[in-house]
């Protein structure tokens, strides 16, 4: 059987192409590891900063917050006057795969969940972000992933045919989300075995960084 025509690649950013972790931010401001744990579990919530992610402004997110824990204001703060160092770096193995289907006829685009605040303070540090054809930053559009409406975000700004775009994304929802639109998903785990799914979708890249793709 042949293997489907594929149009477009489109790229979760955080995870997949961006090492992002708060804890880079808070081994910083905190000595004890396992407080450390307890403040980003309970209080700098991962639910907490996906509302941001979701359109939230900042500056709401952090007097709402701190009016509820005023013990803790200045750590709270921290998150959003210190976030650039929450950002890791390139997750090289994975550029390496943008940059070689950068020379295919595929489009290139990025679906990510970032605020709409904070994603501008990353751009300029990651170059490979302007390799993309279209990037679609939920914060921008107030919706999260999976929620299918950014999904239609990005077909419709790009006129993308699902079913010719694959999706790549290390959350499993998110690519349930994407599946049941009709897009071709892959869940990240690693470049190599990223590698692998594309080539098995007819892409011409190498099986391995630093080999020669086929033609």
């Amino acid at each position: 059987m042949e293997p489907p025509r594929i149009d477009a690649v489109a790229f979760d950013l955080g995870g997949v192409l961006i090492d992002w972790d708060p804890r880079y931010l808070y081994r910083t401001l905190f000595d004890d590891e396992a407080a450390m744990e307890e403040f980003l579990a309970t209080i700098t919530t991962p639910e907490w900063n996906l509302a941001q992610d979701a359109g939230r402004p900042w500056a709401e997110a952090i007097d709402e917050l701190a009016a509820r824990h005023p013990e803790h204001r200045d750590l709270i703060e921290a998150f959003w006057r210190r976030w650039p160092e929450t950002l890791g770096e390139a997750i090289e193995p994975t550029v390496a795969v943008l940059d070689e289907l950068r020379s295919t006829p595929v489009g290139l685009y990025a679906l990510s969940n970032w605020s709409g605040e904070t994603f501008p303070l990353a751009r300029p540090r990651y170059t490979f972000l302007e390799w993309f054809d279209g990037i679609v930053i939920s914060g921008d559009e107030n919706v999260i992933k999976p929620d299918p409406r950014i999904f239609r975000v990005l077909v419709d700004r790009y006129g993308l045919e699902p079913g010719s775009t694959v999706f790549v994304d290390d959350h499993e929802p998110n690519i349930r989300a994407a599946a049941k639109l009709g897009f071709r998903g892959i869940q990240f785990v690693d470049a190599d075995a990223l590698r692998v799914e594309l080539r098995a979708l007819g892409l011409p890249i190498a099986a391995a960084a630093g080999t020669v793709a086929p033609r």
